[in-house]
């Protein structure tokens, strides 16, 4: 008599995996998933099969292009949601006989579809001055520049503050400032050869001819945390004053990775898309 229930709970198994496929089948045909996932204040209306390895969960909300309507701002106010989608990335190649030293376009190769930063929020003071507190405010890409040079960097908005001058956002607002960029790597990264600054050991060569006083080992062996400070400015192009939500764009130079101090870091200019919103 135990058989029975046994066998009932192995076939509702097996018909609960043959209807997921259709499930999703239909989630994708009735529509599920399209551009309505970015569109307006809801963003979970959107199925799984819809939106899985398409790449559009790193795509930021939009709202109507065109929108003209105004957000008032002042202390005490706080802007929330904010996402910042990179497009393009640019890097500082250096100067050469022919060619001076200019940004060329590159590719991201890493990671494909994270590299949005998103549910940033700060507090208003002043004179429209914005202050980050917090959020997914970070992310690790790597770029392959035109000359075949792979360039890591950390795009960050960490202690993003950036003033307006105005009491109110609407189309045309720009917010300008700084953000700080951290290392890529943390201080217990080993090298290819086992150094780092708080593990590893601190000097791996044996002998060298120069005895080990070459600048360029020097900088291999001693390794530094090194912060940077980065300039972004955010373009506002469409005001949503129903929703209080905003978009745009914005434009980001700042340097890439040092390895922990062992070689020079390339400049970048970073433009994508903006989102957000008056909390």
């Amino acid at each position: 008599m135990l058989f029975r229930p046994l066998l009932a709970l192995v076939l509702a198994f097996c018909l609960t995996f043959v209807a997921a496929p259709s499930s999703v089948s239909a989630a994708i045909s009735s529509g599920a998933g399209n551009s309505d996932f970015v569109v307006g204040p809801e963003r979970s209306n959107a199925r799984f099969g819809g939106i899985v390895n398409t790449g559009r969960a790193n795509d930021c909300p939009t709202i109507a292009a065109g929108s003209n309507g105004s957000i008032s701002i002042g202390s005490g106010d706080t802007l929330s949601e904010i996402c910042l989608h990179p497009t393009e990335v640019f890097v500082k190649l250096s100067a050469s006989k022919r060619k001076q030293a200019n940004f060329a376009p590159s590719k991201i190769i890493s990671p494909s579809h994270n590299t949005t930063i998103e549910q940033v929020y700060g507090d208003i003071s002043g004179s429209g001055t914005f202050t980050e507190k917090g959020g997914i405010d970070f992310q690790l890409i790597t770029v392959l520049a035109p000359n075949g040079e792979e360039v890591p960097f950390v795009f960050s908005a960490k202690e993003m503050v950036v003033d307006s001058n105005g009491s109110s956002i609407s189309a045309g607002t720009e917010f300008k400032g700084q953000t700080r960029t951290p290392s890529y790597r943390t201080s217990n990264f080993l090298d290819p050869k086992s150094r780092a600054l708080t593990t590893g050991v601190d000097y791996a060569q044996g002998l060298v001819a120069l005895g080990g006083d070459d600048k360029v080992l020097k900088d291999e062996n001693i390794k530094r945390y090194i912060d940077d400070k980065g300039q972004i400015t955010l373009s506002v192009d469409s005001v949503d004053s129903s929703s209080n939500e905003f978009a745009g764009t914005f434009v980001a130079l700042q340097s890439a990775d040092t390895d922990m101090g062992s070689k020079e870091a390339r400049d970048l200019k970073i433009t994508g898309v903006l989102y957000g919103r008056k909390s």
